[in-house]
């Protein structure tokens, strides 16, 4: 092995001085928080909620920066290849970290080597929901229906999304066949659901609890592992019918690979302060979102687990977007 110059090392030391500095000092400058989605809906609301409690924290703002495009594969791919500092950052979520880099053949970015996971901010569950009209008042009497009934039962979905491909996990997983009929958007999907175009469809709570509330679509069960607050008397599918079924999403903050991990901890400590705070807590719950703060090491094992999950269904669907 060559032996190192006393001018390499004094340039390496120079260099990790100087890295060590600039961790310290973190941040100095307002940080961009990318959200790979348009303003206005859910994941925008979410990552603005985090950032203003983040900014009063940092002593430095945390602006929203919005870049819709490709199922969020565009502006995942530009923070992939940002500069390492810890003033770029990202919204990350599973569609984007667990099903894109499968659907996409050229999705641009590998979510476990591109990344500095820096911690979960929460999870969303979807929420199964029918039409009133048809027979069946729990997911055990949806599944027997449709064994009964092979086909008959039609579901509504926007190709590719994550409600699309959690109803072919339900199916697969409960043994039953669904018809698909897919649509452009969920609010044209909605729309048919209620009008009993279409039985069944997987969708997230906000835009649903109005109708359920009402009476004009009936949820059977949610994805996540407890029932939210927002409908305490909707089981688990896990304890209504398929015991172990799960299909959360799951949300959280990533960097660029290179990230200095004091800056990583100094984010992931902010992050689990504002998710501690009552308010933030209630503005999440509010969205149907269960605050889940943790480690940056434990947001990596989720960003795996997830991955390891979704991307064989994914793949045995055969789904992709050129």
């Amino acid at each position: 092995m060559r032996p190192v110059s006393a001018f390499t090392a004094a340039l390496l030391g120079a260099a990790f001085a100087c890295g060590a500095a600039s961790a310290q000092d973190y941040p100095t400058k307002p940080i961009t928080l990318v959200v790979p989605f348009p303003a206005g809906g859910g994941n925008d609301a979410l990552a603005r909620i985090v950032a203003e409690k983040m900014s009063r924290t940092l002593g430095q703002q945390v602006v929203v920066e919005n870049r819709g495009g490709a199922g969020g594969t565009i502006a995942t791919r530009a923070v992939a290849r940002a500069t390492p500092d810890g003033y770029t950052i990202l919204l990350s979520y599973t569609g984007t970290f667990a099903v894109n880099p499968s659907l996409y053949p050229n999705a641009g970015y590998d979510p476990r080597k591109d990344f500095a996971p820096i911690g979960q901010i929460a999870s969303l569950p979807s929420v199964l929901v029918v039409n009133p009209l048809l027979p069946v008042r729990s997911t055990t009497e949806l599944i027997a229906y449709a064994k009964a009934n092979p086909g008959k039962i039609n579901y509504a979905f926007v190709p590719s999304t994550i409600g699309h491909i959690t109803t072919e996990l339900f199916a697969q997983t409960a043994g039953i066949e669904l018809t698909k009929i897919p649509y452009k958007g969920n609010g044209e999907a909605l729309g048919n659901l209620i009008g009993n175009h279409v039985s069944m469809m997987f969708l997230s709570i906000v835009p649903i609890i109005g109708n359920v509330k009402a009476g004009t679509l009936r949820a059977l069960a949610v994805t996540s592992a407890q029932s939210p607050a927002l409908l305490p008397d909707v089981p688990p599918i896990s304890k209504s019918g398929l015991p172990g079924f799960s299909a959360e999403i799951n949300y959280g903050l990533a960097a660029p690979t290179g990230t200095l991990r004091p800056i990583v901890e100094r984010l992931n400590k902010e992050l689990r302060a504002a998710l501690a705070a009552e308010d933030v807590r209630a503005r999440l719950a509010g969205d149907g979102a269960l605050p889940v703060p943790g480690t940056a090491d434990e947001y990596a094992t989720l960003i795996d687990a997830d991955e390891k999950k979704w991307a064989p269904i994914v793949k045995g669907l055969n789904l992709k977007i050129e």
